[in-house]
């Protein structure tokens, strides 16, 4: 697969086998992430990888509890709104139940932070698919930025005083018939393009 092919093929994947990914690909999804661009070359990008399926079903409930504390409103980033009102139902789990959830924290103060996460998220995504592996870029670890509870379990896992969340990616073999992710591109409707000669 060549890097065009590896990028318009990419789609979110959002149902995952129980499978460990192994070590190896997950290094080089690391890797990949480690080489993206970041502002200065400051490389300020702080990978927490999870793996540990009890932490992950932990880290799925509170979040789930987070969320279904909450209530919709008028005006609200539509996401947020979905993850609220699935949160209330008792079935949510933001990570969709992947085996393998890479976490995306910088130094709160550093005006490039989201900018740098995000290319170290996208050169994971792009990778991962080279690779045969789904993920799904998370946001709601983000949107739970100042959680107290949230706070207090990323510092014990590592992360800086500093530092907070801002997007995540959920890795793991696609629950498909093959085990292959869906890789039929979306048509672009949107992302208008304006040249100037």
């Amino acid at each position: 697969m060549n890097v065009y092919d590896a990028i318009v093929t990419r789609r979110s994947t959002r149902s995952y086998s129980s499978e460990t990914v192994d070590q190896q690909l997950l290094d080089k999804i690391i890797d990949a992430g480690r080489m993206a661009p970041s502002g200065g070359n400051s490389q300020t990008c702080h990978f927490i990888v999870i793996t540990n399926k009890d932490l992950l079903q932990k880290l799925a409930k509170m979040v789930k509890n987070c969320f279904a504390a909450m209530e919709v409103t008028d005006g609200m980033y539509k996401s947020i709104a979905s993850a609220i009102t699935r949160a209330k139902t008792g079935n949510y789990v933001f990570h969709y139940g992947a085996p393998c959830l890479i976490v995306m924290a910088n130094d709160k103060n550093y005006g490039n932070n989201m900018a740098d996460c995000s290319c170290a998220l996208e050169n994971m995504m792009i990778m991962a698919n080279e690779l045969d592996l789904g993920t799904c870029w998370i946001n709601q670890l983000r949107w739970l930025n100042e959680d107290a509870g949230l706070l207090k379990l990323f510092r014990e896992l590592g992360m800086k005083d500093n530092e907070r969340i801002y997007g995540s990616l959920a890795v793991g073999y696609p629950a498909t018939e093959d085990g292959l992710p869906v890789r039929k591109p979306l048509p672009r409707t949107g992302n208008e393009v304006t040249y100037i000669k």
